[in-house]
């Protein structure tokens, strides 16, 4: 399905910061990739990755991701990805002989898990934050690097802490947690030396938690009561089993449908307000988001329409039996390049002509020292 283009003009001038000593434009992010192509890639991944028993899913992962950077274009120029399918195999073996050492230690001795569980918690924000590493390293424009300095301190807090107090106070502090990932991923990303600052509007982000947040409460309310009334049949049901009145099949079935009217629709509803949710804050956290202190993302994502293909991409693929998978992906990268662009002060090319002649040796230098990619 077409996807309307909502960048058609020049942007104005932010009110809250000085006016541009240069004229400002927009440039488009646009994804050209075709299903057609994109399924041949993919089928053989996935043929490959079985014969091989998944040792091949290193590979079919750079030829993933080099075709989907390949073909998402900004300013005439695309994004080029470098990683070496050695390095993420490597990874990937680490990774799985750390959860089977996990798994065969809990099972010999349980009470291990006293100890093992809060290491694990503490050494994920490390995989996460070399995860965010190897992925900047490994990914140019224009022959020029990115790079990502965040430190595990962050990382704890963007991703463990921010979990926790999401959780701990029922989704209320969410768009805090929400606040603290997207500014340790976009501002400790540099591209060719040059810093990338973002620094989303608590208040914005609370913004778009507001609707999710009141579409989950009354579903919780309407659930709740519904759950309520079929608990007390379940009740009256069970007292005439005990009485010898009924039998217990009538109780299974009974609790089967407490199941089916108020968990499932509860976890479909919460799995809705969380794309809603997502949508929108990548919205606040990419608009806030600054290029070398010149050129700022937008990002103008509807939030229904972002919902709507998720949705259904997921039931073309379940109902395709994974078959439509390659159209899925190449839909979803059409609609977020079509709603991603960058408003640029100047000249671009002229920049990018300058963040070349100082970023491309420094960038050569990262082809030893990117290390693993751990898949988180």
């Amino acid at each position: 399905m077409a996807t309307t283009q909502p960048w058609g003009r020049a942007a104005e001038p932010l009110s809250s910061q000085p006016p541009p000593a240069q004229a400002t434009s927009v440039e488009p992010f646009v994804f050209t990739g075709r299903t057609s192509e994109y399924f041949g890639i993919w089928i053989v991944n996935v043929l490959l990755t079985i014969v091989t028993l998944g040792i091949y899913s290193a590979w079919a992962k750079v030829r993933r991701l080099r075709y989907f950077y390949g073909n998402t274009h900004l300013a005439g120029s695309s994004f080029d990805y470098h990683a070496r399918p050695v390095q993420i195999l490597i990874g990937r073996i680490i990774v799985l002989v750390v959860l089977m050492v996990y798994n065969v230690v809990l099972n010999v001795v349980p009470l291990a898990g006293l100890v093992l569980v809060p290491l694990f918690v503490l050494a994920l924000p490390w995989f996460v934050m070399r995860g965010l590493r190897f992925n900047a390293r490994v990914t140019s424009f224009r022959n020029v690097r990115f790079d990502f300095h965040g430190g595990y301190w962050g990382a704890f807090r963007a991703y463990v802490l921010g979990g926790a107090v999401t959780w701990l106070t029922l989704g209320i502090l969410a768009p805090v947690a929400s606040r603290w990932m997207w500014r340790y991923m976009l501002a400790n990303t540099t591209y060719g030396g040059r810093p990338i600052t973002s620094d989303p509007a608590l208040r914005k982000l609370y913004g778009q938690w507001l609707l999710p947040a009141v579409i989950l409460l009354a579903t919780i309310v309407v659930l709740g009561l519904s759950a309520l009334a079929l608990g007390s049949a379940l009740y009256a049901l069970y007292e005439d089993v005990s009485t010898g009145t009924n039998d217990a099949d009538a109780v299974v079935v009974a609790i089967l449908q407490v199941l089916t009217t108020s968990f499932l629709p509860f976890i479909v509803i919460l799995a809705i307000v969380t794309l809603i949710y997502r949508a929108g804050t990548r919205n606040v956290a990419l608009n806030a988001t600054v290029v070398d202190g010149r050129h700022r993302f937008r990002s103008a994502i509807h939030r229904g329409r972002f919902t709507w293909i998720t949705v259904t991409n997921l039931i073309a693929t379940v109902l395709s039996l994974g078959l439509a998978r390659p159209w899925a992906a190449i839909r979803m990268a059409k609609f977020l390049a079509a709603a991603t662009a960058l408003e640029v002060s100047g000249s671009l090319d002229d920049y990018l002509g300058d963040v070349q002649d100082t970023g491309s040796a420094v960038g050569a230098e990262y082809m030893d020292v990117e290390g693993f990619d751990f898949g988180f």
